[in-house]
């Protein structure tokens, strides 16, 4: 009998993995601005389609990289309570029903070695600015299969909360797109495309549902 392909679950960071909440939260605090506010325009920014830096010209602040590197100072990396409470034990579910799992994200270098002492395992852990290539560019997802051995397309799953940078593209490239609809795109964008193979609201219901990505086979 032919034995079935492995498969990969390959998940995003941000709003997937890790909640940002805590860096907007400082960046709203250096740039003395009410948090809500902040959080509100954070929100207005994305419903016109637009990136998440664009909520700094929302709230007219071009002088925002003045700040960044005292935001990165007290940011102080990935923290244990930044993880999603789902975020490890999906992963380790997801392994012991043996999927093979990869994260490669739109991520400063430094995020790999955060996410490593957090507890996170994965068999390929890899950030954008380390490959040299980003999300949605389509070479972000060819160099994601290159990584994993250029298995068929098909065989990958792409998890993340972003249409635009995550479903669209990874579904573009032949994979199994996954939209996890948690953080801001996740609340504002809540009608599902069809290039979407999934939609779950938890890395919980990605572990009971992550098989609907494939058909079932024929007799």
């Amino acid at each position: 009998m032919r034995q079935p392909l492995a498969r990969w679950v390959c998940l995003d960071v941000g709003e997937t993995l890790i909640d940002e909440t805590r860096l907007w939260s400082i960046w709203a605090d250096e740039l003395h601005i009410p948090r809500l506010t902040f959080m509100s325009a954070f929100g207005a920014v994305i419903a016109r389609g637009g990136e998440h830096r664009g909520v700094f010209e929302l709230v007219a602040r071009p002088d925002w990289l003045d700040h960044m590197a005292r935001v990165q100072a007290q940011y102080g990396g990935f923290q244990p309570h930044d993880l999603y409470p789902d975020a490890l034990s999906a992963l380790e579910a997801l392994r012991g029903a043996g999927y093979r799992i990869a994260i490669v994200a739109n991520q400063p270098v430094e995020r790999t070695a955060e996410l490593l002492a957090l507890g996170v395992k994965a068999e390929i852990l890899a950030m954008s600015d380390e490959l040299g290539v980003w999300k949605p560019q389509p070479a972000f997802f060819e160099r994601v299969l290159e990584l994993m051995g250029r298995p068929d397309p098909a065989t990958v799953v792409y998890v993340g909360d972003r249409i635009d940078n995550d479903v669209l593209p990874a579904a573009a490239m032949g994979m199994r797109s996954v939209w996890l609809r948690r953080g801001p795109w996740g609340v504002i964008a809540r009608s599902a495309p069809s290039e979407a193979h999934l939609v779950v609201d938890s890395l919980v219901e990605l572990v009971e549902r992550v098989a609907e990505c494939w058909p079932p086979p024929r007799g």
